[in-house]
């Protein structure tokens, strides 16, 4: 089953950053991401089959954060649930290429319903990902 196969509905999603050049470094050569259409003044990224477009903007928006399991986490931000296996080819690569992290990866909830491997990262434009794994799916929603 490919990811246009998958009964999950794939999201769009639109951010802005102010440096379409530095976007395209970061999210097609960084994170290796495919490119799609574009312009000047935005780019389609495949987001592991999702529809992700980074869209040049002056203003960046509002960062607070949030304390949990003791650290302060970015908000807004967005990202993947990947493979574990994934996750450490990811951030292999992320500091590979020198990648700042907010916070490093780690396992958080360690033996708790939730258990997860977490980083968050900014890119360029300074949007907050976070992308994380779970050795167990069935704990993507546990309480």
């Amino acid at each position: 089953m490919t990811v246009l196969d998958s009964p999950i509905p794939r999201f769009h999603l639109a951010m802005p950053v102010d440096d379409l050049a530095a976007a395209r470094h970061f999210y097609g050569e960084v994170l290796g991401l495919p490119q799609g259409r574009s312009s000047d003044t935005w780019v389609d990224w495949n987001l592991h089959g999702h529809q992700f477009v980074t869209h040049l903007a002056a203003e960046g928006t509002k960062r607070i954060h949030n304390p949990v399991d003791g650290h302060d986490v970015p908000v807004p931000h967005f990202g993947l649930v990947l493979t574990v296996e994934e996750f450490g080819k990811l951030a292999d690569r992320l500091r590979a290429a020198g990648t700042e992290f907010v916070i490093e990866p780690y396992v958080r909830f360690q033996g708790e319903p939730g258990e997860q491997w977490t980083m968050f990262l900014l890119d360029p434009a300074g949007n907050a990902l976070e992308f994380k794994a779970f050795a167990d799916d069935s704990q993507v929603f546990a309480v």
